[in-house]
């Protein structure tokens, strides 16, 4: 097995584990190939989307249900989901560039996942974890917070989970509808990126590509199934403290490279 494909496998497994912790996929996927001195097609935009992909299905496989019912009778809470998404969709189109080209900075990541951890606590400390039923306006709020996750280093399932905390939604209940309104987003990216494939297979090696999205896959199974059930019992504090820590060492191993 080459070096690349076990990267690939370390970087989907990665991926599928902190898509759904609030710990930010994107600056672990940045910071790994920069941490070890991984370079090549595992470090790159197009390949982050590619294990994403992996997590898409596992979202799909695990909430099939609420799609179902959404699908079959609840057109009201589908309607809400994809006006929900239409904030992070602009930006992401908008700021495409701005995103791949400069934002991934280590510097960034730590300052994302401090401010963002900070505000976790916040949330957790002030909502009030009353409502279990998403209303349009939360949806809105969550849904625009959702667009500040595409900063590496934010979370998006921290963001989003963070905004139901602070409308009072029950922190189970903001998880499900970050993870739902998070389906259609990854879709989108994952197809864009899947069309820049299609156009020119040559330029990419599709056997990593397969391989991240397996490990995505099974890891990012696991890892809704137990912060669902975590998160019944626990608040997001440990993962807000986790991200200092991560911020701690990425600001520690920056300067020490400079």
């Amino acid at each position: 097995m080459s070096n690349e494909l076990v990267q690939a496998i370390i970087l989907g497994l990665l991926q599928g584990i902190t898509e759904f912790f609030p710990i930010s996929s994107t600056a672990h996927l940045i910071l790994m190939p920069w941490l070890f001195g991984w370079s090549g097609q595992v470090d790159t935009l197009t390949f982050n989307v590619a294990v994403h992909g992996g997590t898409l299905l596992a979202l799909l496989v695990c909430f099939y249900r609420d799609w179902m019912d959404m699908l079959s009778h609840d057109r009201k809470m589908l309607f809400t989901i994809f006006a929900a998404i239409i904030p992070a969709g602009v930006a992401g189109i908008l700021f495409h560039d701005v995103i791949e080209h400069t934002l991934r900075h280590p510097l960034i990541i730590a300052a994302s996942l401090v401010i963002f951890g900070a505000l976790m606590l916040v949330a957790e400390r002030t909502g009030k974890q009353a409502k279990r039923n998403v209303t349009f306006l939360n949806a809105m709020i969550i849904g625009c917070a959702q667009a500040i996750a595409l900063i590496p280093g934010t979370s998006r399932s921290g963001i989003t989970i963070t905004a139901g905390l602070f409308s009072n939604l029950k922190r189970e209940t903001a998880a499900r509808f970050s993870f739902l309104l998070s389906t259609p987003i990854i879709a989108g990216a994952t197809l864009l990126e899947c069309k820049k494939i299609y156009k020119t297979p040559g330029d990419y090696q599709l056997d990593l590509f397969a391989a991240g999205f397996i490990a995505a896959f099974i890891s990012g199974i696991f890892a809704i199934k137990f912060l669902m059930a975590y998160l019944k019992k626990y608040p997001l504090n440990a993962f807000a403290y986790y991200r200092f820590v991560l911020a701690g060492g990425i600001l520690m191993l920056y300067f020490i490279r400079i």
